[in-house]
C-alpha cells in the first residue's frame, strides 16, 4: 500500500504541479463459491483481498476532471462535466472512470472538477476484479471530495452500471459490492437480488491462496455473454424471473422442458446456489471437510455443466487438491476460460503447494503459475 501511495503522489505532484489532499483505496476480490450465480439473482460468497486500487485526489474550482493512469506510463484523460461524457475507444481504462462520473451525475448528484492519480496492484486479466475496484474507488473519491449523501451499496450499483452500460461488459453486482462493502477477516454472503449482505467469518487457521494459471483468457467476454443469455432463456422457459427462483425439486420435475444444453446450464446455477448457502453454514460451523467437498462439487459443475474451465485450470485444481486433501478447498474462481483458482490452505501446506505447482504445472503445460497469499480485507475506504 505504501508503494501505491508513493506512486500516485509522485505522479500527481509531477504532472499537476500541486499536492493531493485525499487518498482512497478499493480492494479486488476473490469469490470463494457461487460462480455465475450473481446475474441469475442468486447467492455469492466473495471476500475482499489485500490488493487494491489507490487514488490520490484534490478538488478543482471548475468542472474539469483530469486523470493520470500511473500504471500506463502516466497516461492522461481529461473531460469537462459541462460537456457530454463520451466513450474513448482508444483509451479503455478511462471509460471505467468516465462511466462512474456520468451515472453519478445522471442520478442527480452535484459535484465539480477534480484532479486524480490512480495506481493499483491487482493483477489485471486474472479475474480478481481490478475494473470493479477502479469503479468503486472513483465513486468513493467523488463522494468524499464533495460530501455526497450516497451509500457504499449505491456506489457499487453505479460501478456496475458503468461497466454494463458504458464499458459494455455485462457483469453482475458481486465484484463492485464486495469491493465497496468487504470487511476485514470476513467473507460476505451477498443476495444478488435484494443486495442484502451477511458477514461470514473466514477460518483463522487457513490462508486464501490465489493461483493464476497465466493461461491467456480467450473468448471470455463473448462466452460470458452467451452463458448469460442461456440462463435467461432457461429461466423464461421454466416460467420464472431468474434461475434463483427454481428449487432443485422443481428443476428435477421441469427439466424436460429444456434442451440438453440449457439443462446443463440451469443445473449448474441452481445447484451452485444451494452449495453457496451450504458453504456459509460450513464456515460458520468450522466444518472445513464439508467446505472442501462443496468447493470440489462447484468446480465439477463449472467443468461439466457450465463448461467454463480449461485444461490448465482443471490441472491446477487437481495438483492443489492432491496436496491439501480435506484440509482445505480448491476450485476455479472468476468468469472462466483461464484465470485463477482459489484455495483455502493450511499455513503449513502453503510452501508445499507452491513447490508442487512450480514443478508439475510448469512441466505439464509449459506455463508458470503465479501465486498470491491473501487475507480477507476491508472494503473501500479513505486512507488519508
Amino acid at each position: 500500500m505504501k508503494t501505491l501511495i508513493q506512486n500516485v503522489t509522485e505522479s500527481f505532484n509531477a504532472i499537476f504541479h500541486s499536492s493531493p489532499t485525499h487518498f482512497f483505496q478499493a480492494p479486488g476480490r476473490v469469490n470463494l463459491i457461487g460462480e455465475h450465480t450473481d446475474y441469475n439473482d442468486g447467492f455469492v460468497l466473495p471476500c475482499a483481498i489485500n490488493y487494491q486500487t489507490v487514488v490520490a485526489a484534490a478538488k478543482r474550482d471548475d468542472t474539469l476532471i483530469r486523470v493520470i493512469a500511473v500504471d500506463y506510463h502516466n497516461a492522461r484523460d481529461e473531460f469537462d462535466l459541462s460537456q457530454p461524457i463520451l466513450f474513448q475507444p482508444d483509451k479503455m481504462w478511462a471509460n471505467y472512470i468516465r462511466g462512474v462520473v456520468m451515472y453519478l451525475a445522471q442520478r442527480g448528484f452535484s459535484f465539480g472538477g477534480m484532479d486524480i492519480a490512480v495506481s493499483g496492484n491487482i493483477p489485471q486479466g486474472a479475474g480478481l476484479s481490478s475494473s470493479a475496484s477502479l469503479e468503486v474507488v472513483i465513486g468513493l473519491t467523488i463522494k468524499s471530495l464533495y460530501q455526497l449523501d450516497i451509500s457504499q451499496k449505491i456506489i457499487a450499483v453505479i460501478g456496475q452500471q458503468a461497466e454494463n452500460q458504458f464499458v459494455g461488459c455485462k457483469s453482475g453486482i458481486m465484484d463492485q459490492l464486495i469491493s465497496a462493502c468487504g470487511e476485514e477477516g470476513q467473507a460476505l454472503l451477498i443476495d444478488c437480488r435484494s443486495l442484502e449482505t451477511q458477514v461470514v467469518p473466514m477460518p483463522e487457521n487457513r490462508v486464501v491462496m490465489i493461483i493464476n494459471s497465466n493461461r491467456q483468457r480467450g473468448l471470455v467476454d463473448s462466452e460470458y455473454n452467451t452463458r448469460r443469455q442461456q440462463c435467461e432463456e432457461a429461466a423464461s422457459i421454466l416460467g420464472v424471473k431468474a434461475l434463483r427462483d427454481v428449487s432443485i425439486d422443481d428443476f428435477n420435475v421441469k427439466q424436460k422442458q429444456l434442451d440438453a444444453l440449457l439443462t446443463k446450464r440451469a443445473r449448474h446455477v441452481i445447484t451452485e446456489n444451494v452449495r453457496t448457502l451450504a458453504a456459509v453454514d460450513a464456515l460458520r460451523m468450522g466444518d472445513l471437510s464439508r467446505l472442501s467437498q462443496l468447493m470440489a462439487e462447484s468446480h465439477i459443475s463449472m467443468r461439466n455443466d457450465f463448461e467454463i474451465t480449461v485444461h490448465e485450470i482443471d490441472m491446477l485444481v487437481e495438483i492443489v487438491k492432491n496436496v491439501i486433501g480435506e484440509r482445505g478447498g480448491v476450485r476455479m474462481t472468476g468468469g472462466g476460460f483461464g484465470g485463477c483458482v482459489v484455495a483455502l490452505v493450511a499455513p503449513d501446506l502453503v510452501e508445499k503447494v507452491r513447490k508442487v505447482i512450480e514443478s508439475e504445472y510448469n512441466m505439464q503445460t509449459g506455463l508458470k503459475a503465479t501465486t498470491y497469499i491473501c487475507q480477507a480485507s476491508k472494503g473501500a475506504s479513505q486512507l488519508i
